[in-house]
């Protein structure tokens, strides 16, 4: 089950940096590519590295938005094909066996067996997507799978499917581990 996330904690949903499916759709086509450079830079505002000659990123500069995806351990081999599949070369939700629900808010779809969702307007910060690559973003509606996402706090513990994954390389990912609590005394 889907629980909604208020704006202000939406950044809870990547500050640990996990890998992300992006997703896009422009003129009717959708794509998605894995990115491990997204990062919240506010409570409610993201950048993400996408490099201009993807098709991803042509498909943002024409919508001015897409979307974030949370991938969980089961779906590593479907992150490791979306971001080694040219969507030029043909359809990467099939190609990667994704399946996809509509956004509330944007027109970028959102994918299934994730554990968290953000909908993304893209800022005005020409400078920083030509000169880094870089987009900024607005988060409009953010979304967490409710068993492992309480109490604003991501919760893996005697779900080890549903970890989110971090990139390391080659088709190399960590999975999210146990919670270390600090004492608070």
């Amino acid at each position: 089950m889907r629980v909604q996330v208020p704006l202000e904690k939406a950044y809870r949903l990547i500050n640990h940096g996990p890998a992300t499916l992006v997703t896009s759709k422009a003129d009717g086509r959708a794509n998605v590519m894995a990115a491990a450079w997204v990062s919240p830079l506010d409570s409610a505002l993201v950048s993400a590295v996408i490099s201009n000659d993807s098709l991803t990123r042509e498909f943002i500069e024409r919508s001015g938005e897409f979307a974030l995806s949370l991938p969980t351990v089961g779906l590593v081999d479907a992150v490791y094909r979306s971001g080694s599949l040219s969507g030029r070369d043909g359809d990467k939700f099939a190609a990667a066996g994704l399946a996809t629900f509509p956004a509330s808010k944007v027109a970028a779809p959102l994918i299934e067996g994730c554990v968290g969702w953000l909908e993304c307007r893209l800022r005005d910060e020409s400078r920083a997507r030509e000169k880094y690559d870089l987009l900024i973003a607005d988060v409009v509606a953010a979304w967490a799978d409710a068993t492992v996402y309480r109490d604003g706090q991501w919760r893996f513990e005697g779900q080890p499917d549903k970890r989110t994954l971090h990139h390391v390389s080659k088709g190399v990912f960590l999975a999210s581990g146990e919670v270390v609590e600090a004492s608070t005394d």
